[in-house]
This record gives structure tokens, sequence and C-alpha cells, in this order.
């Protein structure tokens, strides 16, 4: 009774080839699934912060238009020119905080 052993299989595409191709598939596929997480969050986040931006921008407009609906648009005038662009009256004295930097 002789034993025969069995022949591997010579040639390309052999067991261990297939394996090492097959974990290399599986391998590509983490990395893969990875990146398109992080990607994910991160574009979440930037859409959380222009919902925040668009949030901010329909307040200031809703606060505009009751402004231009209003008939007295002197009192934004005298807003802008004191509060953003520093224009004082001629006889107001302004005294600044220059302890801190």
């Amino acid at each position: 009774m002789a034993r025969k052993k069995k022949k591997e299989k010579k040639g390309l595409f052999n067991k261990f080839l297939v394996r090492i191709a097959a974990a290399a598939i599986c391998a590509g596929c983490v990395l893969l699934i990875y990146t398109i997480e992080n990607d994910r969050a991160e574009k979440e986040h930037d859409i959380a912060a222009t919902e925040g931006k668009i949030e901010a921008l329909e307040i200031q407009n809703a606060d505009l238009q009751r402004i231009l609906d209003s008939d007295d648009i002197s009192d934004y005038i005298e807003r802008v020119a004191v509060e953003e662009r520093g224009y004082a009256y001629p006889d107001e004295r302004r005294f600044y905080d220059t302890s801190r930097d």
C-alpha cells in the first residue's frame, strides 16, 4: 500500500498567493472604510458650521429687515456710526482702557 502524496499545484494561483491576495483586498477595504468615515465626519462638521453661519446671517437679515421696515432709519445710522465705525459726537469724550492688551 503506497500512499500517494498530494502534489501542490505549482503555478501562479496556488493557495498561498490566493490567501495573500484575499488578505490584501480585505486590508484595502478596511482602509477605504476608515477613510470614508473620516471624510463623512469632516463633512458633517462642515455642515454644522455652515448651518451656524446661516442662522447668524438669518438673524442679522431679520434685524436689517426690521430696520428697513421702520420709518425712522436714523437710529440705525447712529448705531452703525458709533458702534462699528467709531464715530463720536463733537462734544463727546471717550475713554479707552489701555491697560489691557
